[in-house]
């Protein structure tokens, strides 16, 4: 009993609710990513009404991405200040266009464990309910070094200013909206609800949860917010084993030709929060 006092104030225990309505241990379930229902961030839509209403009158993803990115640049100061302009602002308004969703999208996709990461972390636990499980170290039991040094990132000014929780919100919140409105990715998908993707590693062992790699089907955790690849090949570049996941749409924050521009260094990549997947496994 003792015991599971003490477990009861891990970091996996943190949570029971969120921003999105179901509970973080269900959200983090297998059984959630079998059986996904539609997932909203309070207020997000209803903050932003005037965006949604014009992101209705688009006729492709194009034109909605465009209108997505304009919005975002105007909302949160999101343009580089031209010379001129410089001399009639403060020095927080002049960096202020620094911190924006695509340089932490950008940051992510160099380092994963960076300070980039940890704020994309922190905006997961503090939406979504779910606690990481690594951050350049496994992040088990609290307090621990690799909590401290995750904790200090993710509060980094680096990143996490200019309502950046604000603009990642809007960013899954339109994530969201597109999938609905534009159909991505259903081949080999479970149901209309998933993707089918593919996820690269090496920390297979550490990361089963049920059954075994040799079995081909298993049960892997995997941290609160994930890359995943388009294919198989891809996968195979980033780990000795593969595993095909059947990933819920509404767990998807960002996929390819979503935005413009280049935000992930990997074309082919999806983002997607983590939990507990059932997988196929295959050695590459």
């Amino acid at each position: 009993m003792a015991h599971d006092d003490d477990d009861a104030d891990q970091p996996h225990r943190w949570y029971g609710t969120n921003l999105v309505g179901v509970p973080a241990p269900l959200l983090a379930s297998s059984a959630f990513n079998a059986h996904p229902v539609p997932l909203a961030i309070a207020g997000t839509r209803e903050a932003q009404a005037g965006l949604f209403a014009l992101l209705e009158r688009s006729h492709s993803l194009n034109e909605a991405r465009d209108m997505f990115s304009h919005y975002l640049s105007i909302a949160f100061g999101l343009r580089k200040p031209e010379a001129h302009e410089l001399t009639a602002l403060g020095a927080a308004e002049r960096r202020r266009w620094r911190s924006s969703w695509r340089k932490l999208l950008q940051g992510w996709g160099m380092d994963a464990n960076g300070q980039a990461g940890a704020v994309l972390k922190g905006w997961v636990e503090s939406r979504f309910g779910l606690v990481p499980t690594f951050h350049k170290a496994p992040l088990a039991r609290f307090p621990s070094p690799a909590w401290v040094a995750y904790l200090q990132e993710k509060a980094a000014s680096r990143y996490n200013n200019n309502n950046i929780h604000q603009q990642l919100d809007l960013l899954y919140a339109f994530c969201q909206w597109a999938l609905g409105r534009f159909p991505y990715g259903a081949e080999g998908a479970a149901s209309p609800q998933h993707l089918r993707l593919w996820r690269g590693s090496n920390q297979c062992e550490e990361q089963t949860v049920a059954g075994s790699l040799q079995g081909r089907h298993c049960t892997i955790r995997l941290n609160n917010i994930v890359s995943f690849s388009l294919s198989a090949e891809d996968a195979s570049c980033f780990g000795d084993w593969v595993f095909e996941v059947q990933v819920p749409l509404c767990k998807v924050l960002l996929f390819p030709e979503l935005l413009p521009g280049q935000v992930l260094h990997g074309e082919q990549e999806v983002l997607a929060l983590g939990g507990d997947y059932d997988v196929v496994a295959r050695y590459a």
